[in-house]
Formats: structure tokens, sequence, C-alpha cells
């Protein structure tokens, strides 16, 4: 084999290892403290992961303006009580502009003097397994941009009241925010879990939900909801007068008074609802029946399932209690009598059998008889 072969099968490997083995440089870059942390954000790739191997304190905003992964690996990123940053973005993390993607994933945030994570103004979020804590303005903003929430867990974040995700847009920002649940969001409190911001430059937002998500987030006439597996209603905030919503399919709450127990859940605005769904959502007690839906707490008036829903509905479910049934005492079992009507038939058969028995005997003995003769 002369030189010139040899080599271009050389050329031919070494083409097949750098297209075949995974490229390197895309690897998890670990993470132990703020200033690795820090460093590997600047140093990494679109595309990247950063994979942390400690607990992080950070003393100061994080900016992001790129597409990178941070995989907490179950670590906590805490705020510190020294927190030295005096910009007006006091957020521990944004990610900003159009180029800027950041996905957290097994993740927990906890402190800050603002917001745990930002998207600003074209930006993207992404939130994978991460609990967002102990921040003084707000778990999440979506100001002016965008936030998918995969799996969320808020704690309680504000100060007077909670505010888990407040979907803004800063007088700056040119982009209208957008919040999409594809998956599972839950809170430690129903208030304000969605939030929608009344004084700052925000006059139009989107929800979406993809078809597979558990929780959903879905707009009323006047009202953010957010919604368990069932349609349930888990928390419900209103929209200012001055912002629209945008969504799939507008809802209405359906409100169940069951004695003095409220249900809320939500159905498409325009269609009919049927008795089964309303008792689907309702729990009874053993000896509790439903008597009927009525429009009043009085019960005077029939609900009419015919009747598409426009709007927010009441429907009052009228329960009675049935008394238990004592339960019958087991009657002692006794013989049972042979009914059938007596004819003799019996009996003469057994005469009959007597008397053919006898008639063979008597013929048997004759026979011998004459054969001695």
């Amino acid at each position: 084999m002369n030189k010139t072969i040899k080599f271009i099968i050389f050329l031919i490997a070494v083409f097949a290892i750098s297209f075949l083995i995974p490229n390197f440089t895309k690897a998890a870059t670990p993470v132990t403290d703020e200033s690795s942390l820090l460093s590997a954000i600047s140093s990494v790739g679109d595309g990247e992961t950063i994979t942390l191997q400690n607990n992080i304190t950070v003393k100061a905003p994080i900016v992001i303006q790129k597409q990178v992964t941070i995989d907490g690996n179950g670590y906590t990123i805490t705020g510190s009580s020294d927190w030295t940053s005096t910009s007006g973005n006091q957020t521990m993390f944004t990610a900003q502009l159009a180029a800027g993607k950041l996905t957290l994933k097994n993740v927990n945030l906890q402190n800050g003097p603002k917001y745990g994570i930002q998207s600003y103004d074209g930006a993207t979020v992404i939130l994978n397994n991460v609990s967002i804590t102990g921040f003084k303005y707000g778990g999440v903003l979506a100001n002016g941009g965008n936030v998918e929430i995969i799996d969320l867990h808020l704690g309680y974040n504000g100060t007077t009241s909670n505010n888990g995700i407040e979907i803004a847009k800063g007088a700056a920002a040119t982009n209208n925010p957008t919040l999409t649940m594809n998956g599972t969001l839950t809170s430690d409190s129903t208030e304000n879990v969605v939030r929608i911001a009344e004084n700052d430059s925000l006059t139009e937002f989107t929800i979406n939900n993809t078809p597979d998500t558990t929780n959903k987030i879905v707009l009323t006439d006047d009202k953010v909801v957010l919604t368990d597996q069932y349609n349930n209603v888990v928390a419900e905030t209103a929209v200012p007068e001055k912002v629209t919503g945008n969504a799939g399919d507008k809802k209405v709450i359906v409100t169940v008074m069951v004695n003095e127990q409220e249900i809320k859940f939500t159905a498409n605005e325009g269609t009919k609802i049927t008795a089964d769904l309303v008792k689907s959502h309702i729990v009874l007690e053993d000896n509790q029946q439903i008597d009927g839906f009525y429009t009043n707490a009085e019960y005077t008036t029939e609900f009419n399932f015919n009747d598409p829903l426009n709007t927010d509905t009441t429907i009052y479910a009228k329960i009675s209690t049935v008394e238990a049934m004592t339960p019958e005492e087991p009657k002692p079992e006794v013989e049972e009598k042979d009914e059938t009507p007596k004819t003799g038939v019996e009996n003469y058969l057994g005469l009959a059998v007597l008397v053919i028995i006898f008639s063979s005997t008597v013929i048997i003995s004759m026979k011998k008889k004459n054969k001695k003769g």
C-alpha cells in the first residue's frame, strides 16, 4: 500500500472520529462558587450546560444574553444578605433580549432583594424542576419576555402579599410577555400565583397551554386562573381593565355551592355543561344525595343545563341526608315441605314390582315340579 492511499485512509479515519465522537467542548462545566459560576457563564458557548457541584451564594444580579442551561444538580443558589449591587436590576438571574435563553433545571433559588428570575424584552426562560422562595418582589418576572414552566414550585415570595409569577412590561421593553404552561406549577400560597402588573407599560400579554400540561393557566373575562388537571380552580387573580389577555379558549368559572362549601372549576365560554360534570366535582358523605341543581340558595329555580355559559356562573346543589336503613335480621331457615300432590303412582309402582317378582317365583317353581314328574 503506497503512502498516498495510507494518507487518504488516515484522513477518512480522522474525519469519522471527529464526526462520531461528541464534541467535548459542549460538555457540562462544573462550578462550585459565585466566581466559577460567573466565569462559566462568560466562557460557555450557545447551547452549553453549566452544572453546579455545590450550594452557591451570590452577591449581585447575573445577566445572561446567550443560550445556556444551568443544571443545579439539586443544589441551592442563595442571595447573600450582603447584597452588593446598586444597579436598577436586582433580580438574581435575568435572561435579556432575544439572544437570551436561560434554562434552569434541578435547582433551588432562595432569598433576594427583588425577583428570583426574569425574562426581559424577548428573552426566554425555561423552568424545569425549579423551586423559588424568599424573594421580596416576586418569584418570576415575565418582563416583556417569554416564560415556559415545565416543573416549578413557588414558596412564599413578596412582602405584604405573595407574588409568584408577575406578568409585566417595563417602559423600555418593546415586546409583550408570554407565559406557557408545559407541565406542573405548585405554590405554597394561592394568593397571586400569577399576577398581572398594573402600574407599568403592560397592555397586552399571551397565555399558552401545551396539550399535555398538568396544570393550566387560563383566562376568563377579568381573571387569570390556575387550574389543576381536572380544571378545578387552584388560584385566581384579577386582570386590570387596561390590559388585554390572549389565550386559545376563553373560560368561565363555575362555582358550585354545596351547603357551606364552595367548589370552583372552569369550562369553555359559550359551551354547555351537564349535571354529570357538576356531580363529578362534588364529594358527598355516604348518607348524602343530590336532589337537584338550582340558580339560587332558596332552591326555587332549577338550573337549566340547556343554556350555554357566557359568563361566570354559580350553581346551588340541594343536598339531603338519607336515613340509613336498618338491616333486617335473617329469618331462620325452614325445611321446605314437598307440596307436590300425592297421586298414588309411587305406591302402585311398588306393588307392581312385588307382583312381578311373586309371579316369576311361582312360574319357576312350577317348571321345576313338571321336570321332576
